[in-house]
């Protein structure tokens, strides 16, 4: 090659380097902001969409909502454990073209009432009921997520005068006393949930729950030799922005997720599933047998960890035996993990329009 080709070559290399240098700065930039920013544009998209933020009293507690423009027939949305009303976020913006939405945050979580009392599906189901009469005072339909799918159950079957129709995302129904989560090898919500929960309680030198969970949970003990690194990412975290929504740059999203509203959950609400109390009086079949409103029942993928925890809320036999006790329901198989709003907002969006 001449001394003019290799200058030329040389000239190349040295433009495709850079230009592989800026790319990859790009997406550098690109993954850390999404994995520190994409839950509060989901947010703001859904304030964008007309949804406000309200508290009232019920019954002596504070339940805090977000309620959406009057477009439709009046739906309750409960999220499942560790969430809290803006979880709801990515499928807001759709639901609020058809539906005049309210988003609660259940007692525990959010802004509602932090009081151990109130933690059992009983003291929430009751709430909301209460709730519902006060501020939206007309026929409903109820859709509810994992424990939050419990507490809809509850509503429908308690106040069916009133819930037109119900939706169950993932409900651990049959799954959720300390009995049923340990069937087994246990499930997923027993090991990275209510075990982390009881443990942190039981000391007192980490104060952050979700610095616990980080050093403590079962999922990030599935990376090895990572979860040293994002234990010590989560306590800096949340020791330089006490109060804050729990992130990590570096790390996927999809990870980290579970931790982002830790910093307004009381573990408390936890316990009460390790020692059972949550479901203290309730007959989970009976409940079921007794909701007459149309149900759509939304199950995830059932699946299992090599060593042979349930991943999934439910067995495959659980979900028949909830199928089997509701008078009028539609059963959707959903390709997904547990969270099917987040990961599959069309799909559940389209799922609630089936009955409301």
């Amino acid at each position: 090659m001449s001394g003019l080709g290799k200058h030329k070559a040389g000239k190349v290399a040295v433009i495709v380097f850079g230009a592989l240098a800026v790319v990859s700065i790009v997406a550098v930039f690109l993954y850390r902001d999404g994995n520190l920013h994409a839950e509060e544009r989901m947010i703001a998209r859904a304030i964008d969409a007309g949804f406000v933020e309200k508290q009232v009293t019920v019954d002596e507690a504070t339940v805090n909502y977000a309620e959406g423009p009057d477009n439709g027939p009046a739906l309750l949305l409960v999220h499942g454990q560790g969430m809290e009303w803006e979880d709801y976020a990515s499928a807001l913006p759709d639901l609020a073209r058809r539906y005049h939405v309210f988003a609660v945050d259940c007692f525990g979580h959010g802004e509602s009432e932090h009081d151990p009392a109130l933690y059992s599906c009983r003291a929430n189901g009751d709430a909301l009921i209460a709730f519902v009469h006060k501020v939206i005072g007309s026929p409903y339909a109820v859709s509810g997520h994992s424990s939050g799918g419990i507490i809809a159950a509850y509503v429908a079957a308690n106040d069916p005068e009133n819930v037109t129709a119900l939706v169950l995302e993932d409900p651990p129904l049959f799954r959720v006393t300390p009995e049923e989560a340990q069937e087994g090898a246990g499930t997923f919500a027993w090991h990275d949930g209510y075990m982390v929960a009881h443990a942190f309680l039981l000391q007192s030198v980490v104060g952050d729950y979700a610095a616990w969970y980080a050093a403590h949970s079962y999922l990030f003990g599935l990376f090895g030799g990572l979860q040293p690194m994002l234990a010590d990412q989560t306590a800096e975290w949340c020791a330089e922005h006490p109060g804050e929504h729990v992130v990590n740059a570096w790390v996927p999203r999809a990870w980290t997720r579970g931790m982002y509203f830790m910093d307004d959950y009381d573990p408390l609400f936890g316990e009460a599933f390790y020692d059972g109390s949550w479901m203290a009086g309730i007959d989970q079949e009976g409940m079921l047998l007794s909701i007459e409103c149309p149900t759509v029942y939304l199950k995830a993928t059932t699946r299992y960890g090599n060593d042979g925890v349930l991943y999934a809320a439910t067995t495959d036999d659980d979900a028949a035996r909830v199928r089997e006790c509701l008078a009028s329901c539609e059963r959707i198989e959903v390709d997904s993990g547990h969270d099917i709003h987040v990961e599959r907002p069309t799909e559940f969006v389209a799922a609630v329009g089936r009955v409301v």
